[in-house]
């Protein structure tokens, strides 16, 4: 699959969504045919399918576009990827950082698909505990390294603006394969160097 461009939408879809739109701010009480309003729909409508750009995305598609022989075999890490992510419970947005890292057996990947796995996978309609493990496994499946390590440390709009409100709660989640989870040496220098 290839890149979806964010300026591109589907009209008919597009369409679709905002017709529903409209009809969601006349029930919420307000006048969807005043001025502030008049092009909501089509706004909401566009901001939808780019959040939700993910699904048109492949993953590991995206890791084998740039794959190289390499007898590198230490950790590859990067870490505090700008995360931006939708609740599938509110509809809220989630935001925070993503640590990737993984150890290669012979092949290596171009740094840049690492961020790039992570939002396809954050532009969807997701929990962050699913997160976590589709990005551990997406990297694993496409290169087959001998182990990756992922965390995400995040905030939930859903827990901060309505609710529980609590505004300074963060919530982590880790998934980790092979190295990190046999080695408890490899696993603790992947959670030191992502503390620095």
């Amino acid at each position: 699959m290839a890149y979806q461009r964010t300026d591109e939408y589907d009209p008919v879809v597009t369409e679709r969504i905002a017709a529903h739109v409209k009809e969601i701010l006349g029930l919420l009480g307000e006048d969807p045919e005043r001025e502030g309003l008049l092009k909501t729909p089509e706004r909401v409508a566009k901001s939808l399918q780019f959040l939700t750009k993910g699904y048109q995305q492949d993953g590991k598609y995206i890791v084998k576009q740039a794959v190289f022989e390499e007898k590198y075999r230490q950790m590859v890490l990067v870490k505090d990827i700008d995360l931006y992510s939708t609740c599938e419970h509110h509809l809220l947005p989630f935001i925070g950082k993503c640590h990737v890292a993984y150890i290669p057996d012979g092949k290596i990947t171009g740094l840049s698909k690492i961020a790039r796995v992570v939002e396809t996978y954050a532009r969807r309609l997701q929990v962050q505990e699913r997160l976590t493990v589709q990005i551990r496994d997406c990297i694993q499946e496409a290169l087959h390294p001998l182990g990756v390590a992922v965390v995400i440390e995040a905030r939930h709009t859903c827990m901060q603006i309505r609710g529980v409100e609590k505004d300074n709660a963060i919530t982590t989640t880790s998934a980790f394969s092979g190295s990190f989870l046999s080695s408890a040496r490899t696993r603790n220098e992947f959670l030191n160097l992502i503390r620095h």
